[in-house]
């Protein structure tokens, strides 16, 4: 399959929404004005296109240098294993390799969690640590 990743930077609600929609993150996709102003204040989001189409986009928060937060990483299930959300995680991986910590919190799925190992994330119990989060409006 051919796709290509590049950086976002015009943010297109329609296919955005649509994106969110196929995974079913509904608590994005009722706030589309939360969601716009979550892209605006990002520290990175990249996309992966296959023929012009949005099929993938990883976006990250952060500062950059000591923390950065994988915030969204969604594929349409019709383009899922085949190595886009891979390649679009490696993307951050490399641009922030010199990052002190890369964080993201998942599903507790089997194949999310066999997903990331694969790619040398570590679970929170594996390091002797608790994560805690904390959702408002949620």
């Amino acid at each position: 399959m051919d796709y290509n990743i590049r950086e976002y930077t015009n943010y297109n609600e329609h296919e955005i929404l649509s994106l969110y929609k196929s995974v079913g993150w509904a608590s994005y996709t009722k706030s589309p004005q939360m969601l716009k102003e979550a892209y605006a204040h990002s520290l990175r989001i990249y996309a992966a296109y296959a023929d012009n189409d949005l099929v993938g986009v990883i976006r990250v928060v952060g500062d950059g240098f000591s923390v950065v937060f994988v915030q969204d990483l969604l594929v349409y299930p019709e383009y899922q294993r085949k190595g886009i959300g891979t390649a679009l995680l490696k993307k951050i991986m490399e641009e922030y390799c010199g990052v002190y910590q890369l964080h993201l919190l998942t599903d507790n799925t089997e194949k999310a969690v066999a997903f990331y190992k694969s790619l040398g994330f570590v679970m929170d119990t594996d390091i002797n640590c608790r994560a805690f989060s904390k959702y408002y409006n949620g």
